[in-house]
C-alpha cells in the first residue's frame, strides 16, 4: 500500500511558477511509476505528466510541454512537478498518482493523493 500526499499548491499570477511535491509512504515507492493529473471545475480529470520508476523516462501533455517538469527523488520518496510560465487555464486541483505502469490514462495508476489546489490569476 502506498499513501500519497501533495503539497505546494497556491495562488500565483499568470507567468509565475510553483513547485508541487508528492510525498509517498511505503518502501516500494521506487518501484512505481508516478504521474500528475489535474481537474478543473466542470471538467474531467486530465493527464499532466508522468515519470518512470527510475526517472529515466518522462511524458507530458502537449498543453504543458516546455513549461512543466516532472522529477523524482527515490531517496526521499518524493515526486515533483515544477510549473513555470503558468496560465489561467492551468487552474485546477492537481493530483499525484502512482502505479506499476506509466501512461497518460488514470487506469494506469493504483494510488492517488487527495489533491492540491493551484489557482492562476490573470
Amino acid at each position: 500500500q502506498v499513501q500519497l500526499v501533495e503539497s505546494g499548491g497556491g495562488l500565483v499570477q499568470a507567468g509565475g511558477s510553483l513547485r508541487l511535491s508528492c510525498a509517498a509512504s511505503g518502501r516500494t515507492f521506487s518501484s512505481y511509476a508516478m504521474g500528475w493529473f489535474r481537474q478543473a471545475p466542470g471538467k474531467e480529470r486530465e493527464f499532466v505528466a508522468a515519470i518512470s520508476w527510475s526517472g529515466g523516462s518522462t511524458y507530458y501533455a502537449d498543453s504543458v510541454k516546455g513549461r512543466f517538469t516532472i522529477s523524482r527523488d527515490n531517496a526521499k520518496n518524493t515526486v515533483y512537478l515544477q510549473m513555470n510560465s503558468l496560465k489561467p487555464e492551468d487552474t485546477a486541483v492537481y493530483y499525484c498518482a502512482g502505479g506499476v505502469g506509466v501512461g497518460p490514462t488514470a487506469s494506469h495508476y493504483d494510488y492517488w493523493g487527495q489533491g492540491t489546489q493551484v489557482t492562476v490569476s490573470s
